[in-house]
């Protein structure tokens, strides 16, 4: 374009000096002024040579410039391209492994589902049982006592006969001081599960009444039971266990006070949950009564202690009373009998060596005041 640009320019410039020469000129001059115009128009002509010969040339290198550009753009360009497909090629095996996983995931799932199925089928049919449903709270209380660290034989008993009765706890707690706290694990769960099961709202009622009553009544049983007995040195509550939270959770919600009302029976409800929460409140509260009869013994210990300090102190005084007369017979003796013999022994000895006449009733009379007492 530029080209064409200079053409018509040089183009322009040709048709200038011609209509200069042919309307303008003289014709005297026609000949020189020919040959003028054709060196000047050969001069132009080279100058329009030179010009689009440097317009070529810095074409050219913007082209090999813009050429190299491109092609460092389009290498870039393959570059990203390579690692887009490299990062596509991860994404399609890490989905592939992915889905594989998910897949092997959704299997076991359904396999799991399928078990759990079976299990839960298993779990109502044991419910059904009363006798089984009795054996499975008495496993799962075992269990809870197992993981939380109880041994049996040393922490508990299991289905041990009272010493004074023909009663026989499931569970017997062994507590400090021969001290006993018996639990109970046999729980009415009939109309719970047709309540579960109804089928409409009066049904569900009925059941309700009736599981209320049942467990009403289980806890009456248990009161008049020989679980509660100062002979066996149990304390004076009972535990009775329920052996499926839900159930416990039910009677929560819907039984408010049943609780309450079997706490005021000395008949403590707790569930797996709550058994050995309810454990360790009942060793806490006991270890306190034992420390607290424990401190009224030092109490009285500390009393009988204050006593015989008193006597003691007392007989020590008089004590001293008496080695301070003991002493003031002994300074006594030393000062006056000790003087007087010595006296005497001086005199003895002045006359053994001759030097003196003996003087017996001297003697006599300083001996008798060296006496005690005198």
């Amino acid at each position: 374009m530029l080209t064409v640009l200079l053409a018509l320019i040089a183009g322009a410039a040709v048709s200038g000096v011609v209509f200069y020469l042919v309307f303008f000129s003289s014709r005297k001059n026609e000949e020189a002024t020919r040959l003028q115009m054709r060196e000047d128009f050969r001069q132009l002509l080279d100058l329009a040579e030179q010009k689009f010969e440097v317009e070529r040339s810095r074409q050219k290198s913007d082209l090999d410039e813009k050429k190299t550009a491109v092609e460092t753009a389009v290498a870039g360009l393959a570059e990203r391209l390579k690692s887009y497909e490299e990062m596509v090629h991860r994404f399609e095996t890490d989905r592939a492994t992915k889905y594989g996983s998910l897949e092997k995931g959704l299997k076991d799932a359904a396999e799991q589902t399928a078990k759990l199925a079976g299990s839960t089928e298993g779990l109502r049919s044991l419910l059904d049982n009363s006798r089984a449903r009795g054996q499975w709270g008495e496993r799962m209380a075992d269990d809870i006592l197992r993981a939380s660290g109880l041994q049996e034989g040393v922490q508990y008993l299991k289905n041990k006969a009272l010493d004074t009765s023909t009663s026989r706890p499931d569970f017997t707690f062994l507590l400090p001081d021969q001290k006993k706290l018996n639990m109970d694990v046999k729980f009415p769960l009939d109309n719970w599960l047709r309540f579960s099961h109804a089928a409409t709202d009066e049904e569900r009622t009925r059941f309700k009444k009736d599981f209320e009553r049942d467990v009403k009544a289980r806890v009456k049983e248990i009161q008049k039971r020989d679980y509660i007995s100062p002979e066996e040195g149990t304390l004076d509550y009972v535990l009775l266990f329920i052996p499926n939270e839900q159930v416990y959770a039910f009677i929560q919600e819907a039984f408010p006070g049943l609780v309450d009302e079997a706490l005021s029976q000395k008949v403590v409800l707790c569930s797996p949950f709550t058994l050995y929460a309810v454990l360790g409140v009942v060793r806490q509260a006991f270890d306190h009564f034992h420390f607290t009869q424990a401190t009224q013994e030092v109490l009285k210990l500390i009393g009988q202690f204050g006593a015989t300090y008193e006597t003691f102190k007392a007989r020590f005084l008089d004590l001293g009373d008496k080695l301070g007369k003991l002493r003031e017979l002994y300074d006594d003796i030393e000062q006056k009998s000790f003087k007087r013999l010595d006296a005497s022994v001086a005199k003895i000895d002045r006359v053994r060596k001759g030097d003196a006449k003996p003087d017996v009733d001297a003697l006599i009379s300083t001996a008798r005041d060296s006496e005690p007492g005198r």
